[in-house]
């Protein structure tokens, strides 16, 4: 019978840097499945607070006119390499179109390099608050070395080497890049009605409340929210942290639990090719692509 901490005694009996993939597949489908892909969801948001991030996301219109699929397509790719590896026909043919897809609008590499940073760090920060356990060192290391993988598969340049240096890196570019941007706040309100529609509707204003209520206030500033009160942020953080004490109590997962299983995913009931996920930007159509256009190159795998 597994208990509850019998995984962090498997991945402390691995490498991080030969085992990163078993690691990282233990973390966030067995330990943190929930608590991942709410990270996740705040890492991606970070970036619309970077001018030049959100207002790509603005001018190509994905998350405000059709933010659930960009939503689920993010998902699912990201997911399939979670699920499969890297050198699968299915890692390989996601990494793919997430290469088809950013290669056909003029992204910088210091852009690139601080999205891949905040799937390192803004889900240890986050399991730092609100998860059943903090992760430990092996974690650390494991997540550092998935995501430089990752990028070194999307021709990324300059990638950190230790956790320590992902969150150095993050924590630079958005002291000196985090700011106003009218396209960016339109994405920003378009992801937050997109998180409250996933609930009945009465419900969306607290969802939406609730939102807001755990972004940090260079976040608020950056899109020009009101900053939410003490009330609000004490009973959001604070429910979190109960979840938390009552997820320690529970019995260790059985089976993995991975993003397409989850019920914000509705984009496909009747299943999905993961070639045919994601855009294929046009010319002509609205922000496909945006002014910069590179042609396409070969993807690196």
């Amino acid at each position: 019978m597994v208990t509850r901490y019998d995984r962090l005694k498997e991945i402390q009996r691995l490498h991080p840097e030969r085992d990163f993939l078993k690691i990282y597949r233990l973390t966030v489908t067995y330990e943190f499945p929930w608590d991942v892909t709410r990270a996740l969801e705040l890492a991606l948001y970070r970036t619309y607070a970077v001018p030049s991030i959100g207002r790509l996301l603005d001018e190509t219109a994905e998350l405000t006119e059709r933010s659930q699929k960009r939503y689920d397509d993010t998902a699912l790719l990201l997911d399939t390499v979670v699920e499969h590896g890297f050198d699968t026909d299915e890692g390989r043919t996601a990494v793919r179109r997430i290469n088809q897809m950013h290669r056909s609008y003029a992204i910088s590499n210091d852009d690139m390099r601080y999205v891949l940073c905040t799937f390192v760090v803004t889900p240890k920060r986050w399991l730092d608050d609100f998860g059943w356990r903090r992760l430990c060192c092996h974690e650390m290391a494991a997540f550092a070395a998935y995501y430089r993988t990752l990028g070194a598969r999307m021709g990324i340049k300059d990638i950190p080497e230790t956790y320590e240096d992902f969150e150095r890196t993050l924590d630079a570019y958005e002291d000196k890049h985090f700011g106003w941007d009218e396209g960016a706040r339109q994405v920003s309100d378009a992801t937050l009605a997109l998180m409250g529609s996933w609930y009945p509707a009465p419900l969306a204003p607290v969802v939406r409340g609730a939102s807001l209520a755990l972004l940090d206030d260079s976040l608020i500033k950056a899109f020009r929210y009101r900053r939410p009160g003490p009330v609000a942020r004490g009973l959001t953080r604070g429910a979190l942290r109960m979840r938390a004490r009552a997820v320690r109590l529970l019995p260790p997962r059985r089976k993995p639990h991975y993003a397409r299983q989850n019920p914000e995913i509705k984009g496909y009931p009747d299943g999905y090719e993961i070639a045919g996920l994601g855009t294929f930007p046009t010319p002509g159509v609205r922000g496909c692509p945006v002014p910069g256009h590179r042609p396409s190159q070969t993807p690196a795998e």
